[in-house]
């Protein structure tokens, strides 16, 4: 081989390397970025119209998540804050419930809204204790509904918000019918992102990105 085709070849193995590396840090900052916009995009309770608990209920430490869906079928022909107001006054009303049981909602159109403030316990139908849980839920009835990309998308990008800011391990991520017996929930078209590892996977892979983020911004200080 001659010197300059040589020196041409380790060229552009450089070259390929360092577009491979700006590429993942590309992907890192990208996903630290996304952990602050989420914090921006999620709904508040006050924006879709509810009211807050007040400040005198058993709070408890997020240890595990777990997925839910609303079990009954809604095709966003109610507007999404309206149908969260009725959740609302339902739970406290009819249930007796201090709140909405869940911590998030995501709709339709994969928009995320807070419920209940992670500090305290959601509430459930079925046999066993919510404390230590985040408690997502997706609006519909996945037996017979099939959730969206959208959908998808803002459940691993709660699952990755929730384990980067309370340092839990996607392994603790569950369908309710994984802790509770007597339940569909999520519903079959849901739990199969589950069972096949496609939501965990995806969480770790973020998180994996955001840890690398997180120890480059260490060792430039």
């Amino acid at each position: 081989m001659k010197p300059h085709s040589a020196n041409r070849q380790h060229f552009l193995q450089l070259l390929l390397l360092s577009l491979v590396l700006l590429t993942a840090q590309n992907c890192a900052s990208s996903r630290y970025s996304r952990l602050a916009q989420l914090d921006r995009e999620i709904i508040a309770v006050a924006q879709w119209g509810g009211t807050a608990v007040a400040d005198s209920h058993k709070t408890h430490e997020i240890k595990v998540i777990t997925l839910h869906h609303g079990g009954e079928e809604y095709k966003g022909d109610k507007p999404t804050p309206e149908y969260l107001v009725n959740l609302q006054n339902w739970s406290r009303t009819e249930k007796k419930w201090i709140d909405i049981p869940y911590h998030f909602l995501i709709d339709l159109e994969g928009k995320i809204y807070a419920g209940r403030a992670l500090r305290y316990p959601g509430d459930t139908n079925t046999a066993y204790d919510p404390a230590g849980h985040a408690l997502i839920c997706v609006l519909g009835n996945y037996e017979i509904q099939y959730p969206s990309k959208r959908q998808r998308e803002a459940v691993i990008d709660l699952f990755t918000w929730l384990c980067w800011r309370y340092q839990i391990s996607p392994e603790t991520i569950k369908g309710h019918k994984d802790v509770a017996e007597g339940t569909v929930c999520p519903g079959e078209n849901l739990y199969v992102y589950l069972t096949t590892g496609e939501l965990k996977k995806e969480t770790t892979r973020r998180l994996q990105r955001l840890q690398a983020r997180h120890v480059d911004d260490e060792q430039a200080k």
